[in-house]
């Protein structure tokens, strides 16, 4: 079946996850969902980034119900039959921008903010959808700091400058956010990423490809937002080009196998994500997972998985501004010989 799934204030929730949240749909593994990404960064320029319903959405959500986190989340959606310790793979197949513009802040939680003298920037950017790239349009510093989710800021009450000129960026539509909810008491923010996915923040998560993410609680209650339309990895200064997208993805259960850790599947690798407040130990979690994946699906040996990790697997930060820090390890497909017994995909 197919679920059209538009962002309102009946179906939004702002910043967190919540296993005790009502469903704003239910489906069945193998159903289509259309659902709409709404940025809550669309107030940076909203005379570019909002419409009727996206002004109405903000206005319907109270400042004070946008708690503990900053992130606007359209669902949960209820899958049934989903259980704690199934998988919810998410085939993500089409993620197209809701306008033409984005925001990038350079916010006080930056990795370089203090060295770049305590101020806070924002830069919004054009999209060309001929060449597939954004270029800045302009920029303004921030008064004071941005502590509010949904912030609105007319242009006429800021100054602003031209930014970054002659300069295009890669055009790659992804979520920023999106996951199960957590096995847990009440609201969970959407700031930090953990085993139920959540603020991932890897810009590979958009169309084509498929994430896995461990079920914790009956139904999954999966949530996406946090939308954008580029980033890099590490998102050093605190956010990406932050911009609405409708986002059409396929729900399949899986009871077959079990996976630790958000798992992401693109053509082309397989990507496990390691979180932790210390880098390093954020390292550490996605090299154990990645030994765990080579183990239990291409049967090598702990050893020989050990040995392939250091000569093939390409390990990266994916952001250091979520509160818990992230690291992916990225393992080609094609070096693997063909498996007529096993599936390529789980």
């Amino acid at each position: 079946m197919f679920h059209d799934l538009p962002a309102t204030f009946a179906t939004a929730h702002w910043g967190y996850f919540d296993a005790g949240l009502a469903p704003a749909a239910r489906v069945r593994s193998g159903d289509v969902v259309r659902a709409e990404a709404v940025t809550h960064h669309a107030g940076d320029a909203p005379d570019l980034m909002m419409d009727d319903a996206l002004r109405a959405l903000y206005a319907g959500i109270p400042e004070e119900d946008r708690n503990p986190g900053v992130h606007l989340m359209t669902g949960p959606i209820f899958v049934e039959g989903a259980q704690p310790g199934d998988m919810l793979e998410v085939r993500y197949l089409q993620m197209l921008p809701r306008f033409r513009y984005g925001s990038n802040l350079a916010a006080h939680w930056g990795h370089l903010y203090q060295d770049l003298g305590e101020k806070e920037r924002v830069t919004i950017y054009e999209i060309d959808p001929n060449g597939n790239t954004a270029s800045a349009l302009f920029a303004y510093d921030y008064p004071g700091k941005y502590l509010v989710p949904g912030k609105l800021t007319p242009r006429g009450t800021c100054t602003c400058e031209p930014a970054l000129r002659g300069i295009r960026v890669p055009v790659r539509p992804h979520l920023g956010t999106a996951g199960v909810a957590p096995d847990a008491m009440g609201r969970v923010s959407t700031v930090p990423p953990g085993a139920h996915g959540g603020n991932i923040d890897n810009w590979r998560i958009g169309a084509g490809s498929t994430m896995y993410y461990p079920v914790e609680v009956p139904g999954a209650l999966f949530s996406i937002g946090d939308p954008h339309i580029s980033q890099g990895d590490g998102e050093i200064s605190g956010t990406a080009i932050e911009a609405s997208l409708n986002v059409m993805f396929q729900v399949v259960l899986r009871k077959d196998f079990h996976f630790p850790s958000p798992l992401l599947e693109t053509p082309d690798v397989w990507i496990v994500h390691g979180f932790d407040e210390d880098l390093d130990v954020a390292m550490k979690n996605a090299a154990k997972d990645m030994l765990q994946l080579l183990v239990d699906k291409h049967d090598l040996s702990r050893d020989d998985a050990y040995s392939l990790m250091s000569v093939s697997a390409d390990f990266a930060v994916t952001q250091v501004v979520d509160g818990r820090q992230g690291v992916h390890c990225k393992m080609p497909r094609g070096i693997f010989p063909p498996r007529p017994s096993k599936a390529e995909s789980y």
